[in-house]
């Protein structure tokens, strides 16, 4: 891998992190277009980028969620049961499920039909609940439905998202708190893979690591801004049904 790979893999990650896109997914599939070999390097660094677009969050929310303790509890509370699944599977996420370009496109396609379906359900519900308002059990629930974003393709977003929604958070407050939740969920990610993989990181990978850090910090802070204004008049549709086509048409172009 070298600064021009590093360049375009972070910029992906910044973006697509916090949109309900899956960059797990999109890393994926990128790395397939540019043939980049899925070494354990490799594997790292799309897992540690993650870290320049958790500094983008903390940067933007830190003082309402140092300043708020329900907030800091329900982000707490939600976090757990995917702690418990990361740590569980780890092995399993890492050996079989990163990289894995089936698996991949076929959740890009599925989530894309799954946000399309409960955006119109969610038309026709009411959403009123504010971050502050959730209780241990929603936010538990939010941390459940957020583990399933280990799987490639399915977008921790897009499930942080969908299952406040869900439970009643109002679509602004339920992109909030996605934002939020990130930051425990990729630092825990980001920091225990870091910590049994470093060691084997030579000096010019470290260097490669490092841009990527900066880059992905940069696009994430622009994206996370942009989203907010966005979900405050918009559905979620609209990136449904570039999920479908997008995994439609890569799949075409991959497979054959």
């Amino acid at each position: 891998m070298d600064f021009i790979h590093s360049f375009i893999l972070a910029a992906i990650e910044g973006v697509a992190e916090f949109l309900p896109i899956s960059s797990t997914g999109h890393l994926i599939i990128v790395s397939k277009l540019l043939a980049i070999p899925q070494t354990d390097f490799v594997k790292s660094f799309e897992i540690a980028i993650q870290s320049g677009a958790i500094l983008a969050v903390v940067i933007l929310y830190w003082k309402q969620i140092l300043s708020d303790r329900k907030i800091f509890k329900n982000i707490a509370y939600a976090f757990v049961p995917t702690a418990v699944v990361g740590f569980v599977l780890y092995k399993f996420i890492k050996g079989f499920l990163i990289g894995n370009l089936q698996i991949t496109l076929l959740m890009l396609v599925l989530g894309g039909v799954a946000i399309i379906f409960l955006e119109k359900y969610f038309k026709k519900s009411e959403q009123k609940l504010s971050i502050q308002d959730l209780t241990i059990k929603q936010s538990a629930f939010i941390g459940l439905v957020q583990s399933i974003a280990v799987v490639p393709g399915v977008s921790r977003a897009a499930a942080t998202i969908l299952g406040g929604m869900g439970i009643g958070l109002r679509r602004e407050e339920a992109t909030r708190f996605s934002f939020m939740l990130a930051i425990p969920t990729m630092f825990a990610a980001t920091g225990y893979d870091l910590l049994k993989s470093a060691s084997s990181f030579n000096s010019s990978q470290i260097q490669v690591l490092a841009f990527g850090f900066l880059v992905s910090f940069v696009f994430a802070f622009l994206a996370v801004r942009w989203f907010i204004a966005y979900v405050r008049s918009r559905t979620l549709i609209p990136f449904g049904i570039y999920r479908i086509v997008a995994g439609i048409v890569l799949y075409l172009i991959l497979q054959h």
